[in-house]
Order: C-alpha cells, then sequence, then structure tokens
C-alpha cells in the first residue's frame, strides 16, 4: 500500500528517497520481464547491460511502464500534478563469478578475485549529469528482479541532497558503469550513514537528483535488472551547460497539463 501524499512529500522532503514502493503485480512484474527477455535475446547481454536508452520510444510496453498508475500517483505527489518524463534507461548487472569461483571464496571468506573490476556505480548524484534548472529531477528505480546487497543493490546516504552539488572526479577504480565514468571522492561521502535500499521484484524506489548515491558490484548468481525512469515537473527546464551538454530528444508529457513546452522542438505562441 502506498502512503498519503502527506507522509510521501514528508519523508521525501527530509530523506532525499522513499524506498520501497510496490508497483507492478504479479501479471504485470511476468510480462514485464517476459518482454525484457525477448530484448536480451535480440540484442545480446552485453548490450543490455546499459545501452537499452530511451527504448520507451520504441516499445508500447516500457512507454506503458513510464506512464503506470501507481508509479504516477508517487511522482505526482512530489513533483505536482505537471509532470515530463526527461528519460529512461534499463541498467541490468548480470553475474560475472562462476559458481566454483564463489563457493571458493565464500569457503575462505575473501571477495572474489577481480571483485575491483566487476561493474558498479560510482557515489554520484544525477544532477551532476542533467543541464536541468528550474526545477528537481526525480529518478524512479523499477525493480525486474529482487535487488539485494549480494547482486548490486543501490545504496542512498540520507539527506544529502540538502548539501548541494558536490564535487566530481574521473573515476580511479574500474569498471564505473556511469556513462562519464565520474565520482564523488570517497573522503566527501559520508559512509558511515549510507543505507541499502533493498527491492523485490516488482517494487520501486525513487530519488532526488542531489541525492548521493552508488551501487556495489553485483558478486551473486543472480541478474539484478532494474529501469530507471527520470522525471521533472513541466516549470524545468533545460540549460546550455557545457559541463553537462545533455541532449533531451525523448522527452513525454507523462502526465498533467504542459503549460511551458520548454521540452517541445514547437513551443507555442
Amino acid at each position: 500500500m502506498i502512503p498519503s501524499a502527506a507522509k510521501l512529500q514528508e519523508s521525501y522532503k527530509q530523506e532525499g528517497f522513499l524506498s520501497p514502493l510496490p508497483v507492478l503485480d504479479e501479471t504485470e512484474l511476468k510480462e514485464a520481464r517476459e518482454a525484457f527477455t525477448k530484448l536480451e535475446d535480440e540484442f545480446g547481454t552485453e548490450y543490455t547491460q546499459y545501452s537499452l536508452h530511451n527504448v520507451h520510444l520504441q516499445y508500447p510496453w516500457v512507454m506503458n511502464l513510464t506512464k503506470h498508475p501507481r508509479i504516477l500517483q508517487v511522482i505526482q505527489a512530489i513533483l505536482g500534478p505537471d509532470v515530463i518524463l526527461l528519460d529512461s534507461r534499463f541498467i541490468c548487472k548480470y553475474p560475472t563469478i562462476k559458481p566454483a569461483e564463489l563457493q571458493e571464496n565464500e569457503d575462505n571468506h575473501s571477495k572474489p578475485d577481480g571483485d575491483n573490476r566487476l561493474p558498479y556505480v560510482a557515489w554520484h548524484q544525477d544532477m551532476r549529469y542533467w543541464g536541468i534548472a528550474g526545477g528537481p529531477v526525480l529518478s524512479v528505480w523499477l525493480a525486474l528482479d529482487d535487488s539485494q546487497k549480494e547482486n548490486g543493490v543501490l545504496q542512498v546516504i540520507p539527506g544529502s541532497h540538502c548539501s548541494g552539488m558536490l564535487p566530481h572526479r574521473q573515476a580511479t577504480r574500474p569498471g564505473n558503469l556511469l556513462s562519464v565514468n565520474q565520482e564523488i571522492p570517497e573522503e566527501m561521502v559520508q559512509l558511515d550513514k549510507a543505507v541499502f535500499c533493498p527491492l523485490k521484484a516488482g517494487q520501486m524506489s525513487i530519488h532526488d537528483g542531489l541525492l548521493v548515491h552508488a551501487s556495489e558490484a553485483n558478486t551473486s548468481q543472480r541478474r539484478r535488472c532494474g529501469f530507471v525512469i527520470r522525471y521533472v515537473p513541466t516549470c524545468a527546464y533545460p540549460t546550455e551547460d557545457p559541463d553537462r551538454p545533455r541532449k533531451f530528444h525523448a522527452t513525454e508529457l507523462a502526465c498533467g497539463v504542459d503549460q511551458f513546452h520548454h521540452f517541445s522542438k514547437k513551443k507555442s505562441t
């Protein structure tokens, strides 16, 4: 059951995230997973790991996920009634460690060899990559698989969205899935306050664009796949920022009315 709008707003304002929240029922989850399996069969897992970007424009079932009533109920509680779908991407961490290696390391109570080279997501803030002003960016992680510590669950620093934009640098550890390979230096991250956001398949978490977050490598034998969706209120607008040269070619009105047309190719007269 989704909490009241007032409780959602209060918790989100204070913590910068909400998790877990129910979205897909058993039938909807089964259909989404089967549809995603077809994409894996068509493109291969190396591609579907991170390259299924803005495919809501191609596949109606993906577009339907971005406008799912339970997602929009929460999004509207946070952003208001008029919301733009900014961007979407599937992110999958596939098992990369052989079962025999995993068992050996469990017996020895050690980390798998090559753990520092496995795909992970460094500590960062989403707004570092989005040239957006005039309103917040809200990110949804919709879990298609159970997301747990062992397969690389989302970690967040509660309340860190109140600290503004932090410096980012080029990541020094190999394997960072972020397309621009940046990270917040760990000495600037309050690691002692980090919390995990485990999800069951069909649940979602949401977080503010300034929330500091990351996810470690998948050291299990289970896939960890999620659908990331970004939303902004219609009052938000793209900025000309050479450090964040984002182009927004896949925006859609998610709900409500767009009186501003900041993301339209043709602005109203």
